[in-house]
């Protein structure tokens, strides 16, 4: 009778021990998922942010170099007075853009190529603790898994190993932030 009931205590821990085992591996792809989902996140982040900032970007772009492109014709090929009187249309092609700077200051080109340049460094940044997290608990988990004994409570409950980070080809491809795609507005 005393071997029954050593047989069932044991058989009791032994059944604890693996619903515990199975519970801290629930409790880890748990963090997995939310990891990845960060991801996600931070994509999304990087794309909406990135994509903004290019459209100011490609706004003040293709407002100073239609400017340039006037002022320039403005230029050539005048004599004397021509000139005088360009230089009266170049003014006001400067006061109208002091006057878009005075009116819009988020849109002068050197303070927006710097919060651009800011921008992508927040997001990679942001993107790249997403990605590490992922990776930490991926790793955190296969260890676990991997190791004895947990390793037979994980074949009995179907967990297998979790695949590393791996971006796929879409996500992978970056914002074009070439001075092409900003001319080509």
């Amino acid at each position: 009778m005393v071997l029954l009931y050593v047989l069932a205590f044991i058989v009791i821990v032994i059944l604890a021990w693996i619903i515990a085992v199975s519970n801290r591996m629930k409790v880890m792809e748990v963090k997995i998922d939310e990891a990845s989902s960060s991801i996600d996140v931070a994509l999304e982040k990087r794309y909406s942010v990135l994509s903004k900032q290019m459209d100011i970007v490609k706004g003040v772009c293709s407002h100073e170099q239609k400017l340039l492109f006037e002022s320039i014709k403005l230029r050539q090929g005048m004599n004397f007075d021509e000139q005088n009187e360009a230089i009266e249309k170049v003014t006001k092609l400067a006061n109208g853009i002091n006057a878009l700077a005075e009116n819009y200051p988020e849109i002068k080109t050197n303070e927006n190529f710097a919060i651009l340049q800011k921008s992508v460094n927040d997001t990679e940044e942001h993107l790249q603790a997403a990605r590490r997290l992922f990776n930490s608990n991926v790793s955190s988990f296969n260890q676990y898994v991997v190791t004895f004994p947990n390793s037979i409570v994980a074949a009995l409950v179907g967990k297998q190993q979790k695949t590393f980070f791996v971006a796929d080809e879409q996500r992978k491809k970056d914002v074009d932030l070439s001075m092409d795609s900003v001319s080509n507005n």
